[in-house]
């Protein structure tokens, strides 16, 4: 973990070189995602509810997500921007250094603009805490903590298997974004108000409802069953990205060298 903090303290450093350049693109990724969240404000303020759901329990799903997937992109972005090592032939000389090579694609970039989306989702996250009527205890708390931990692993298992596939196709590709920014979308919303197939396979495939839709029903007290199974349910996260690494290994050692 050493050298991963070596990279990343590296990488702060080599950003804050150019500090108007980073301060401006962070004021903006805190601004950019406010008219989506205004689309949310203004279809609540229009309909009221949306199938039994208050405008600050979605806002609370949709903040949850927003800060997983902030956190993703900012300790992640070395996966995202994968495809520019393979086409370049600078993934050889990860190969022949003597550490993990996930490791050293995960410390290869850090986006720490994105701390501009993450304080945008804090806030929405804190307002919509405020205005919701949650008995709080300390499993409620650590089932919050866990969505918001467990959605971090999720966001970069799908960009650990996105950087796989370049290891076949040199890019990546663009049909990963469903995952990505499709799945984001879609997880800022319960899940129920999808149809079925939608619910099953974001539930049981990409595991985005274990972290936002069926824990959050446990914090609002929406269940009356084994609440315990509500609260450890983001840890599918877990479950996720660790075949996720699985298939990069797999990917590792199907690369076929550039020769340089």
């Amino acid at each position: 973990m050493s050298l991963y903090f070596k990279y990343m303290s590296i990488l702060l450093k080599s950003q804050l070189q150019y500090r108007a350049s980073f301060w401006l693109l962070t004021f903006g990724q805190f601004f950019i995602p406010f008219s989506v969240f205004a689309g949310l404000y203004f279809m609540f303020e229009r309909f009221g509810h949306l199938r039994g759901w208050s405008f600050f329990q979605v806002a609370l799903c949709f903040a949850i997500i927003g800060m997983a997937y902030s956190l993703s992109e900012c300790f992640s972005r070395g996966f995202d921007a994968f495809s520019t090592l393979v086409a370049g032939g600078d993934f050889d000389r990860l190969l022949v250094r003597p550490r993990s090579t996930a490791l050293q694609v995960l410390g290869s970039r850090f986006e720490f603009s994105r701390v501009g989306r993450l304080i945008q989702s804090g806030i929405v996250l804190v307002w919509a805490l405020d205005n919701l009527p949650i008995t709080w205890s300390f499993a409620k708390v650590i089932t919050l903590i866990l969505m918001i931990g467990c959605g971090v692993f999720i966001f970069t298992g799908i960009f650990i298997l996105t950087a796989t596939l370049c290891f076949w196709t040199i890019q990546g590709l663009e049909l990963a974004n469903i995952l990505t920014d499709g799945g984001r979308e879609m997880a800022q919303y319960p899940l129920n108000i999808y149809q079925k197939w939608v619910t099953v396979f974001f539930t049981f495939i990409i595991p985005f409802g274990c972290v936002s839709y069926l824990p959050l029903l446990y914090i609002l007290d929406k269940v009356h069953g084994n609440k315990i199974l509500y609260m450890l349910m983001p840890l599918a996260g877990v479950l996720f990205l660790l075949p996720s690494l699985l298939v990069w290994q797999i990917g590792v050692r199907h690369y076929r060298s550039t020769g340089s």
